[in-house]
């Protein structure tokens, strides 16, 4: 019996070793591109800069998909091209991607978009998964 119990905290105490050295994984939502985006865009470049091994992914859908298109740039601040700023986090492995539904809703096509993003079936059941399935925490900046 107290090998067991020996053996159950041995274990214990690997698996919480292990959840903390594993790199934290985040989901930023972005809906609305013209009251998210930069401020996302920033949010995600300060959270590298102090933990650049944090595992990021950014789902779009909705309106939330603007800054993503090609030569998208701030409409309140005109000297922010978005391209520029996906671009800089892409090279620091951030995942971009697109809901394809919102795609099929306002009539855009994939071409439309950076070479950066990606797209995936569904950005709401996106967020979901990364959430329940692999462990993401979700921002909404």
């Amino acid at each position: 019996m107290k090998t067991l119990a020996t053996l159950l905290v041995c274990a214990t105490l690997s698996l919480s070793a292990a959840a903390q050295s594993a790199p934290d994984k985040v989901v930023y939502h972005i809906d609305h591109a013209a009251t998210q985006a930069t401020k996302g865009l920033r949010n995600i470049r300060n959270h590298l800069d102090v933990a650049p091994e944090t595992q990021i992914v950014v789902v779009t859908h909705a309106e939330g998909v603007d800054f993503l298109m090609e030569g998208a740039k701030d409409k309140n601040n005109p000297n922010v091209d978005y391209g520029a700023l996906v671009s800089a986090l892409k090279a620091r492995n951030v995942r971009f991607e697109i809901c394809e539904i919102t795609l099929r809703n306002r009539n855009l096509t994939k071409g439309q978009f950076s070479m950066d993003a990606e797209f995936t079936p569904s950005g709401v059941v996106r967020i979901g998964r990364l959430q329940a399935r692999e462990g993401y925490a979700y921002i909404k900046p």
